[in-house]
């Protein structure tokens, strides 16, 4: 189960850092802006969970492995997205999407391994699913997709929340992390579809 959670850490990586890449091709920046905005994408959400964990050095510091799959990420979308205005629109938030439901279980899966507690566990998930994205969003000078109206934190949520329940009721390791990841994508990517959002917060001036 451990080089499944490995696995999936990685695969998790790679989709982070395509989102933050093509994120980057959008605003044209140069290579070294493609870099860093893969890089804080893909990491950054593990890297703050690991600093409220106490888990330090954080992982991509104890591992390169995640750093080499980040630049092979960076390389190869260079090499076959050439002219991003002939990207289609649905693949960045598809690819975060992907992300953010592999990144969750990833960070609930760290917490309790720590013997944290679920609620913890959740958070942590949360953290590290949406931590990268909204430091890339803010780099590139726009509201955190997190922020908005269109269902995202709250996927994270539930697949976090379904992942540790699953655990509790004695489901076997990948059920409960297959049914979590499977739980976050759906909600996710049915929210992309069908534009689902949760009602906005209005506070209308008086006349």
């Amino acid at each position: 189960m451990i080089d499944w959670i490995y696995f999936f850490d990685l695969c998790g990586t790679a989709v982070f850092a395509l989102s933050g890449a093509l994120a980057a091709g959008r605003h044209k920046m140069d290579p070294f802006g493609v870099l860093v905005l893969a890089s804080v994408t893909a990491i950054g959400g593990g890297s703050i969970r690991d600093a409220l964990l106490g888990t330090t050095p954080v992982f991509w510091i104890q591992d390169h492995n995640y750093i080499t799959v980040i630049l092979i990420t960076v390389i190869l979308t260079f090499i076959f997205v050439r002219k991003p205005k002939r990207v289609p629109r649905y693949l960045l938030p598809v690819a975060d999407a992907f992300g953010l439901a592999l990144f969750t279980v990833i960070g609930v899966e760290k917490a309790l391994n720590l013997e944290l507690s679920g609620m913890t566990a959740v958070v942590m998930g949360l953290i590290t699913g949406v931590g990268g994205g909204i430091i890339r969003d803010l780099l590139c000078q726009q509201v955190p997709m997190v922020l908005r109206t269109e269902i995202y934190a709250t996927a994270s949520i539930v697949g976090g929340i379904c992942y540790t329940i699953s655990l509790h009721w004695g489901a076997a390791d990948m059920f409960a992390l297959l049914f979590a990841m499977g739980t976050a994508l759906v909600i996710r990517l049915a929210a992309i579809r069908w534009h689902l959002s949760l009602p906005a917060f209005d506070l209308k001036t008086p006349q």
